[in-house]
C-alpha cells in the first residue's frame, strides 16, 4: 500500500473536510477537561479512515482495523460491551475481508471497483443481519450492557454497513450514517456520566458528515466507472 499515492488521491475538499474533522474532535477533547487520550486517538484515526473510505481507497480499511481496536478498548472502559464486541468481533474482521476484496478488485492504483447490489445479495445480507442481531442481543443482555436496546440497534446498522462495504456498494455509507446517529445517542448518554467521553460524541458527528460525503463520492465513482465500463 503506497501511502503517498493514497494521500495524492485526496482533493482540496477532502483535505479540508479531514482538517475540519480533526479540529472539531480535538477541540471537543480539550473542552472536556477530563482527558482520556485514547478517545482522542480513536477519534482521530476514525475520521482519517472515513476520508480514505470515501475515495474508495484501501487505506481507509487499514485505518478501520486500527480504529476498531482502539474503539473496542474505549467501549470496554464504559461497559458498552455491544460496541466492543461489534467492532472487535465484526467490524475488524470485515474490514480485513474488505481489504482483500478491494485489493482484488481495483479500478486504479488508488480506487476500488464499485459493485452493483442485486436482490440475491441484499436478501442474504438481511438474513445474516437478522440472525446476528438476535444472537448479539442475548449476548449483550447476559453481559449487562449499558443502554442495551440502543446497542442492539447499533449492531444492526454496523453489520449492514460492514457487509455492504465488503460488497463494495455505495450504500455502505447510508448504513454507516444510520449507525452514526445511534452512536451519537450512545455517547451522549455516556458523556452525561463522564465528560471525558465527549470527544466520542463529536467523533461520530463528524463520522455522520463524512459518511454523507462518502455516499456522494461513491455515486460519482459509480458513474465514472460505468462510463469506462469497469463496474461489476
Amino acid at each position: 500500500m503506497n501511502i503517498r499515492r493514497s494521500l495524492n488521491c485526496l482533493n482540496l475538499f477532502d483535505k479540508c473536510l479531514w482538517m475540519v474533522s480533526v479540529l472539531v474532535v480535538t477541540g471537543s477533547f480539550l473542552l472536556s477537561k477530563n482527558y482520556n487520550w485514547l478517545t482522542l486517538l480513536a477519534s482521530l484515526v476514525g475520521v482519517s479512515a472515513l476520508i480514505f473510505l470515501a475515495k474508495g481507497n484501501v487505506m481507509g480499511q487499514i485505518l478501520t482495523v486500527v480504529f476498531s481496536i482502539l474503539y473496542g478498548i474505549v467501549s470496554y472502559q464504559y461497559c458498552y460491551y455491544g460496541e466492543m464486541i461489534t467492532y472487535l468481533g465484526m467490524t475488524l474482521p470485515t474490514a480485513v475481508a474488505a481489504i482483500v476484496s478491494w485489493m482484488r478488485n481495483p479500478f486504479s492504483d488508488t480506487e476500488v471497483k464499485v459493485s452493483h447490489m442485486n436482490i440475491r445479495k441484499f436478501l442474504c445480507l438481511v438474513a445474516f443481519t437478522f440472525f446476528v442481531t438476535v444472537f448479539f442481543y442475548y449476548v449483550l443482555k447476559y453481559l449487562g450492557t449499558n443502554n442495551l436496546y440502543v446497542s442492539t440497534v447499533s449492531v444492526i446498522t454496523s453489520f449492514l454497513a460492514s457487509g455492504l462495504m465488503v460488497l463494495r456498494s455505495p450504500y455502505y455509507a447510508i448504513a454507516y450514517s444510520a449507525n452514526d446517529i445511534v452512536l451519537i445517542v450512545l455517547w451522549i448518554l455516556a458523556s452525561m456520566d463522564n465528560i471525558s467521553y465527549l470527544p466520542m460524541v463529536f467523533c461520530f458527528v463528524m463520522f455522520f458528515m463524512n459518511d454523507l460525503y462518502g455516499f456522494y463520492s461513491w455515486n460519482n465513482m459509480k458513474k465514472r466507472q460505468s462510463i469506462n465500463g469497469m463496474q461489476d
